[in-house]
């Protein structure tokens, strides 16, 4: 990160078991054979050792996906992003008295925790699926009271974010793991601020398939991860190999297992500026608080299957209990026509992507005054399955 919001604070040092877990854990994760490249076959499918890591562990790092000049466009929206926040929870006005980005909107979007803190854990949050509680160290003094540490419904606060979701090999990821009709899940900003960010539970997202007959390893979808500045051990989200393909997991019996809520199992994502996770939302996964001196900024882009959605009827954090019929699938998928008609105008050497639902209807791949305008908001369609 740049000067600006380099924090070169050294945070008191972690005792010696908690380095050796962190340690551990990476060399596991390093070990795993889940990284590399996005490559595809002569065929253009998706590299079957690519797709047989995925689904034999729940994750798969792309390196080097995105280039320089599109990680220092997404830092300067950041910049402009967290400038414009509420000056505190609850404000409509900036820190230098300015309207606040978030605040005018009807969709959950700013989401805020106290440094270090633990939000969901033990709660009845989300459906009540983060079933353990996080240790929650103490923070310097001097932090603020709170954070925001998340971020709903971004492509509507950046054009670099909307451009980055038309990303072509990531899109064409996306349809090889979902087929060529997937449609968006969410986007968001997760925010890991170095002696401040809060930790996630221990969870697995997803909440409408767990008793669906077809239940299968994908049912749920995935997020793709882009990591700004990657992310260490230390800061970044740890998962539990192989789970997402159970429909029942025990966390409470896994940490009581461990002896603490480091789980034995589990592995850090280990990654490099531009690197991006595919993960499994089905995967047991979550991050303990930041008391490193880095910062982790992760920018989540989610994906279904069409069928996963199409007259389901879905609720959860993402949006009220609703059944999604043809005309929101729609409607909600065009966000991802708009982010490929944005990025041609960046990059307009760069071969787009063909989303194949709007084939044929290139009045739908827009990204004009009248278009930006359209994404306020836009997340109340999103697909909370």
């Amino acid at each position: 990160m740049t000067a600006s919001l380099k924090n070169n604070n050294q945070y008191e040092n972690e005792d010696c078991s908690i380095q050796t877990y962190l340690e551990e854990g990476e060399r596991r994760a390093m070990n795993l054979g889940n990284r590399g490249p996005i490559r595809f076959d002569n065929d253009g499918h998706l590299s079957a050792e690519i797709r047989n890591a995925y689904s034999d562990i729940g994750f798969y790092v792309f390196e080097n996906v995105i280039e320089k000049e599109e990680l220092n466009d997404l830092e300067n929206d950041l910049h402009d992003i967290l400038d414009n926040l509420p000056e505190k929870k609850g404000a409509e006005l900036n820190k230098v008295g300015k309207p606040a980005i978030g605040v005018d909107c009807k969709a959950p979007t700013l989401f805020w925790s106290k440094p270090l803190g633990d939000p969901f854990g033990g709660t009845k949050l989300a459906n009540g699926r983060h079933p353990v509680k996080m240790t929650e160290p103490v923070p310097a003094k001097g932090s603020p009271e709170e954070t925001v540490y998340l971020i709903l419904g971004s492509l509507q606060f950046s054009e670099a974010l909307v451009r980055a979701y038309g990303h072509p090999e990531l899109l064409r990821v996306a349809a090889a793991i979902n087929g060529d009709d997937f449609v968006p899940f969410t986007e968001a900003l997760f925010i890991k601020e170095p002696g401040i960010g809060a930790s996630v539970a221990w969870h697995r997202d997803g909440t409408t398939h767990w008793d669906n007959p077809m239940f299968d390893e994908g049912i749920h979808g995935f997020n793709f991860m882009i990591q700004l500045y990657g992310c260490t051990s230390a800061n970044g989200v740890w998962v539990v190999p192989g789970t997402h393909k159970y429909r029942t997991v025990d966390i409470k019996e896994m940490v009581t297992r461990s002896g603490s809520e480091r789980i034995k199992e589990a592995v850090p994502m280990i990654c490099k500026p531009g690197d991006v996770v595919m993960s499994n939302r089905q995967v047991v996964h979550g991050s303990f608080a930041n008391t490193s001196p880095d910062w982790r900024v992760t920018i989540n882009q989610g994906f279904h299957r069409r069928k996963s959605v199409l007259n389901v009827k879905g609720g959860g954090l993402h949006g009220a209990p609703a059944v999604y019929d043809e005309a929101r699938v729609q409607k909600r998928s065009s966000i991802i026509c708009k982010a490929i008609a944005a990025r041609q105008q960046k990059f307009p050497n760069e071969k787009p992507y063909l989303y194949k639902p709007f084939e044929g209807k290139p009045e739908i791949f827009k990204w004009d005054k009248n278009s930006k305008a359209d994404m306020h908001d836009y997340n109340l369609l999103d697909f909370s399955i």
